[in-house]
């Protein structure tokens, strides 16, 4: 089936020598909610600038719904966009804002009236009409860019972190109305966003972005629970990431000797032995107890707990692995709140282990997070 958007080997530089966005490839079904998520400098803004119009690519072809729109202004293209910054005219009132994207496209005047009303009574301001940008709250005013996005009907809405500026219960609740909304009319949506519990939340699928490259695409389950790469499984939810040389692979696993001096297990990537490596493994996917190694089993590994944090919903605990004479390196576990500590107290030893497909070792990637190693 053919996608409904498409970019096709997509470039983007503005010095001529460094591309923002390098040889993006990336389709998006009709209807899909998509979201670009990465770092600052991933070339996410850029990507969405390129489609709404208002940056050119250097190279490539951006198609919607089969036909070309690389070269049509930001006008021709039937496309909503709703900014960080809201971008509402200060001296128009709720519904003259919204009305504006009409009256550009020669709208009646009953056209409009009809059309704004629908589009406030979507995102619940019908009672807003007639105030001014200044009398509202940040949420409103989002709402408000949210209601002007749609209110022509575009058959693409593109949101470029729309909630940035809002605080956290605010955020939580528009990410609620936008996937309502979403839901609601089908319209396909493609969001930047460098928040990750956003991106988990909203999307139908993500696509991760790092150095103006694609890194993977995939559903919010898929990238969570199989990343391609340790820059994905860092920046994408918690991992830890522990640094090692690959001593075995079989039947998919490596064995990793680590270099704290303990052997781990994980799911292995495209490695060789004796090949350099570092294993990322999830807080919430260890488990830790206040017995020796040897009474835990195969696989586990001596540690001290040197901290327990409550953090409401889980307790996080911080712990010190290592074997005698090695570099030591600190892990983090989560368990959740209300179960007993049974024992665990900082200070005392411990043993962690955890299920070697909970786990991935991947080749050393200078893109990834930085290792936190700490000496004995």
């Amino acid at each position: 089936m053919q996608p409904y958007l498409r970019f096709d080997h997509v470039r983007r530089s503005f010095d001529g020598i460094v591309d923002v966005v390098h040889d993006l490839t990336l389709d998006v079904a009709r209807g899909e909610f998509l979201s670009l998520l990465g770092p600052s400098g991933s070339g996410k803004t850029t990507t969405l600038m390129m489609l709404a119009g208002f940056e050119r690519p250097d190279g490539g072809e951006i198609l919607l719904d089969g036909a070309p729109i690389t070269r049509l202004p930001p006008h021709r293209r039937n496309i909503g966009v709703v900014f960080q910054s809201y971008a509402l005219f200060p001296h128009m009132t709720v519904a003259e804002n919204v009305a504006f994207p009409l009256q550009v496209r020669g709208a009646t005047r009953a056209q409009q009236r009809e059309r704004v009303a629908r589009a406030l009574d979507m995102v619940r301001l019908s009672d807003l009409a007639d105030r001014m940008p200044v009398q509202l709250s940040g949420g409103q005013q989002q709402r408000v860019a949210l209601a002007r996005a749609l209110v022509f009907e575009p058959r693409l809405v593109l949101l470029d972190e729309p909630l940035g500026a809002l605080d956290r219960a605010l955020r939580e609740e528009m990410q609620a109305e936008i996937r309502h909304l979403h839901a609601a009319l089908g319209v396909t949506m493609v969001y930047v966003t460098h928040d990750q519990a956003e991106a988990l939340r909203l999307s139908d699928r993500i696509a991760v972005m790092a150095g103006g490259t694609l890194r993977q695409v995939g559903t919010p389950a898929a990238l969570y629970e199989t990343p391609h790469d340790a820059f994905v499984a860092g920046f994408l939810g918690e991992s830890n990431f522990l640094p090692g040389t690959v001593a075995a692979i079989e039947d998919d696993i490596a064995l990793v000797r680590l270099d704290c001096g303990v052997p781990a297990e994980a799911l292995a990537g495209p490695l060789q032995p004796n090949q350099r490596c570092r294993i990322a493994v999830r807080p919430e996917r260890i488990a830790v107890a206040a017995i020796t190694a040897e009474e835990m089993g195969e696989g586990a590994l001596p540690a001290t707990l040197l901290e327990a944090i409550y953090l409401g919903d889980h307790i996080r605990l911080l712990l010190r692995v290592g074997a005698p004479g090695f570099p030591t390196t600190e892990i983090t576990v989560k368990r959740p709140a209300g179960v007993p500590m049974a024992g665990l107290e900082p200070g005392l030893p411990a043993a962690l282990a955890w299920q070697p497909h909970h786990a991935r070792a991947f080749a050393l990637d200078p893109a990834a997070p930085t290792l936190s190693q700490h000496r004995a």
